[in-house]
C-alpha cells in the first residue's frame, strides 16, 4: 500500500499494490498493522456500501462529532465518483478548503478520511458503487452535514448534479 499526501494535512489518498496473474490480480485495501505503522487509525467497527443508479446522484456532506468521530476509508468499486473531502475542523488552518479526486474500480485508490472532515461524493457513471470502512458505528444524533454547493466551500464538482436527498439538500451553510 502507498500512502499519497493530499493537500489537506491528514487527508491521504491510498493506493493499493496489486499482484497480477492470468486469473487477474489481487490486492490488499486494508491493513491495521500497515495502518498504525504510518499512525493511521487501523479498527474498523462498520462497512458500508453505497449504491447509487443514476450519474450525477450527490451524497454528501457528511461527517460526526464526538464521541462518535470517525475515520472514513472510502473506494469506488464499481463506475466512478468523484469523491471530495471538506475540512471542518475548528482552528484548522485549511478550515473549510476541499480536496477531490476520481476513484474507480480500475486504479483501486481509496480515499483514507480523518475525524473532522466532510465527506461526499457525485457519481460520475450509472450504477457507481461506494464502499465505505468507517471507525465508528452511524450515530444520528452525532451526524452533520454540509450544503454540497455551500459558496463558503466553493466545491467545484466536474459534472450535472441530477439527483440529492431531501436531507442533503437541509444542511445549512457553514459558518466560517
Amino acid at each position: 500500500m502507498r500512502f499519497l499526501p493530499t493537500p489537506l494535512d491528514g487527508l491521504l489518498v491510498i493506493e493499493t499494490e496489486p499482484v497480477s496473474d492470468e486469473r487477474g490480480h489481487f490486492a490488499r485495501v486494508w491493513d491495521a498493522e500497515t495502518f498504525a505503522s504510518v499512525g493511521l487509525s487501523g479498527v474498523i467497527d462498520q462497512c458500508c456500501v453505497s449504491r447509487n443508479t443514476i450519474e450525477g446522484t450527490l451524497r454528501g456532506m457528511h461527517w460526526q462529532v464526538a464521541p462518535h468521530e470517525e475515520t472514513k476509508f472510502v473506494r469506488c468499486t464499481r463506475g466512478r465518483v468523484f469523491d471530495v473531502a471538506v475540512d471542518v475542523r475548528e482552528g484548522s488552518a485549511s478550515r473549510l478548503s476541499w480536496w477531490g479526486t476520481e476513484l474507480d474500480p480500475i486504479t483501486g485508490r481509496g480515499l483514507y478520511i480523518p475525524p473532522g472532515f466532510a465527506h461526499g461524493f457525485l457519481t460520475l457513471e450509472n450504477d457507481s458503487e461506494v464502499e465505505y470502512l468507517m471507525t465508528s458505528t452511524y450515530s444520528p444524533a452525532h451526524s452533520r452535514g454540509l450544503r454540497y454547493d455551500d459558496p463558503s466551500v466553493g466545491i467545484v464538482w466536474p459534472g450535472p448534479i441530477r439527483c440529492v436527498s431531501e436531507s442533503d439538500l437541509s444542511f445549512a451553510p457553514a459558518v466560517p
